[in-house]
């Protein structure tokens, strides 16, 4: 459980919990005695099962780090922002300049001419970039961050990229004698600028536990699902969900405008049953009313889809649909929607 999202309670008080009565009044001290036993304190009961949280975790709720953000994009700008927000000390990094200014105006902290510069002294340096090659841009080489980063820092990866990749860094790093963590995040834009993103990660449970607090300047949920490269595998699982339901949903509104139907009210009714979902609820209206600049765009949900679709084939899954939505998405491309949101598939069948 992590350690953000709970909140210490105090143990039952004993007065709260009466002493039964002895069905034999000649034990008229059994009462007594049930409640001097509750009274007596018994270690490692309350604190430990009720609260789930490492002596330290107190201490390492109150730390601030010094930290540094590669990328401030869409995603990375509002993440950044948050930490800025919780008080740690932000050194920022973009490949435009002038957004890393920008950024620095709005939030203060500070801004770096390279990902090296931005990750000297940093605690922790985190990453939302592109892709697999804008990521080892960011950390291998003169320039990148692994070459400023110290012994014992940690880099966390929130970009949505392969879990070959995420090895190979991890890999990396290990020799620099840093930490690694592969965290993509699911939540878009206004997760992001929310701070109520799900990020999935993958590495040492150790290393987890010293960023955990951080990312949770920015993400109401966040779980370690195994050994590096596990967070993007769970972030393919999440691709493949929505890929399907998407289309799905499509269908539906299409269908539905066909047969004459208030689609509104359709939506409406339905979203209440087995059928509802976030897509329904917040994608929808707008994909009715034919408006799709809600956030995450048709070519980033294609790239995320190749990664899954090349990783299916190198563990044997079978992913038809996901194949199919990406090809439906290819079409959308085709059509110029290129910076459309995903929810976009419809206007392919409405052409």
């Amino acid at each position: 459980m992590p350690y953000f999202s709970s909140e210490e309670n105090p143990p039952p008080s004993v007065e709260s919990t009466p002493a039964p009565r002895c069905r034999d009044a000649s034990h008229h001290l059994c009462a007594h005695r049930l409640t001097l036993r509750r009274a007596i304190p018994r270690p490692h009961t309350h604190h430990t099962k009720l609260h789930h949280t490492k002596p330290h975790d107190t201490k390492r709720r109150r730390m601030m780090a010094k930290v540094a953000f590669l990328g401030l994009g869409v995603m990375g700008a509002p993440m950044a922002g948050h930490l800025a927000k919780k008080g740690h000390s932000v050194t920022v990094y973009n490949r435009t300049a002038a957004k890393a200014e920008a950024w620095v105006a709005a939030n203060g902290g500070a801004h770096a001419p390279t990902p090296r510069a931005a990750a000297e002294g940093a605690e922790i340096v985190f990453a939302c970039v592109g892709n697999d090659d804008d990521l080892r841009g960011v950390v291998l080489g003169p320039d990148g961050a692994l070459a400023g980063m110290k012994p014992g820092a940690i880099f966390v990866d929130h970009t949505t990229a392969s879990a070959e990749v995420a090895r190979e860094l991890a890999e990396a790093a290990t020799e620099a004698g840093v930490g690694f963590v592969d965290a993509p995040v699911s939540g878009g834009q206004a997760g992001a600028e929310n701070g109520v993103l799900t990020v999935m990660c993958g590495g040492e449970q150790a290393t987890y536990d010293t960023v955990e607090g951080a990312i949770g300047a920015y993400a109401r949920a966040c779980r370690l699902m195994g050994p590096v490269g596990s967070g993007q595998l769970t972030k393919m699982v999440n691709q493949i969900c929505i890929a399907g339901l998407v289309q799905g949903l499509s269908e539906g509104v299409h269908f539905a405008k066909k047969a004459g139907l208030d689609v509104e009210a359709v939506l409406s009714v339905i979203s209440k049953g087995a059928a509802g979902s976030w897509q329904m609820e917040n994608r929808g209206a707008t994909m009715n009313a034919g408006k799709f600049d809600f956030g995450f765009a048709v070519d980033w949900m294609r790239k995320d889809l190749g990664i899954l679709l090349d990783e299916a084939r190198r563990n044997g899954a079978k992913l038809p649909v996901s194949a199919l939505v990406d090809q439906f998405y290819a079409e959308v491309q085709a059509m110029g929607g290129n910076r459309w949101d995903t929810s976009s598939l419809v206007a392919r069948l409405e052409r």
